[in-house]
């Protein structure tokens, strides 16, 4: 039987713990990554060496390696003194391995080989690129770092996101979305993580081209001056629009409550839980399925990581939402079957 192909799309944390579940089932597992980022060490080796972002990369080849739990800490180890404080080992071995190959992607592929990885990691773009926001008030917000810090943007609310300078879709991206069975999009952060690599030029084409069941994992926590607001269907609607389509089949949803003291900590930073009420939208497009999606282990950050303040405590269990991911890709052949026998 031959293994379903399943592709992600995100950055980040998010993705790391997505793939982290996903690696354990046999599939075929492709991870498509943002290239927008512009902080903390990643932002440093932008500007210092002129090469891609290599933050969200190497926490996506970590995830799906199966090379020695010492080489998986070596990627992500952080240096805590000195001129290199703050650069994760990782993030270093894949510059350099961009300048070698003289090509981001082609170093993507060195790293993968030598990290023996169960599937691909594919940067989104090969393009140097970054995020702009223009608000409302005519207010531009230039790079992820600037609209990571903005408290205004849903007060105000958007006017045009895009990237400049204007970035165009790796060719194994697009491929990958065409031959997929499902596309999982998120969790992550919204306008930093998600929303960039549906800016660029020929992805929402391919997501729109493509047979795949596409598949929304739901934030857990709003964010502050951003999405504050929002319910499950915001975010569902949102991403539809920078796809161009109500392409969203499912959208999974965490029916867990967080404990009463991390509540409280994210609701003194008004980051409050999202939630959704069925009857808001009486017809929906897409069906919402609920579980247990909460991870009981504490997040633990080096004291190098220069932005661990900003990174989310209530998060995903990544082997609880592969469970559901893997089910809602069963689901599908279930269904086909019993139309066929009707």
């Amino acid at each position: 039987m031959q293994r379903k192909k399943v592709v992600t799309i995100g950055g980040g944390t998010g993705s790391f713990t997505l793939l982290s579940g996903l690696k354990k089932y046999q599939v075929d597992l492709t991870a498509i990554v943002s290239m927008a980022d512009d902080g903390g060490s990643t932002g440093v080796l932008r500007d210092e060496l002129g090469v891609l972002p290599p933050g969200d990369v190497r926490q996506c080849l970590v995830a799906l390696s199966d090379s020695s739990q010492m080489l998986r800490e070596l990627m992500s180890y952080r240096f805590e003194v000195g001129g290199l404080k703050g650069h994760s080992f990782g993030n270093l071995f894949l510059s350099a391995l961009e300048k070698i190959n003289k090509s981001f992607s082609k170093g993507v592929e060195e790293a993968a080989n030598i990290l023996n990885v169960k599937g691909d990691v594919v940067p989104v773009t090969d393009q140097d690129t970054n995020l702009f926001i223009e608000l409302k008030n005519g207010k531009k917000l230039k790079g992820v770092v600037d609209v990571d810090h903005s408290p205004e943007i849903e007060k105000i609310g958007i006017k045009k996101a895009l990237l400049f300078p204007e970035a165009k879709a790796n060719k194994k991206a697009v491929e990958k979305l065409l031959e997929a069975d499902i596309i999982v999009i998120g969790p992550g952060h919204h306008y930093c993580s998600i929303i960039p690599n549906l800016l660029v030029r020929g992805i929402p084409e391919a997501i729109r081209k493509s047979k795949a069941i596409v598949v929304y994992n739901c934030n857990l926590v709003n964010k502050q001056g951003h999405t504050e607001n929002f319910s499950l269907d915001d975010y569902v609607a949102d991403i539809n629009k920078y796809i161009g389509a109500e392409r969203i089949d499912f959208v999974t949803f965490n029916s867990k409550k967080p404990s009463a003291s991390l509540v409280k900590k994210y609701e003194n930073q008004k980051e409050l839980l999202v939630n959704f009420k069925q009857e808001d939208v009486p017809e929906r497009s897409y069906r919402i399925v609920r579980s247990d999606l909460l991870s009981d282990k504490k997040s633990i950050y080096s004291k190098a990581d220069m932005l661990a303040s900003r990174r989310a405590f209530i998060r995903h269990d990544s082997d609880k939402l592969a469970k559901v991911l893997v089910a809602i890709l069963g689901m599908s052949d279930y269904e086909n079957i019993i139309k066929e026998i009707i």
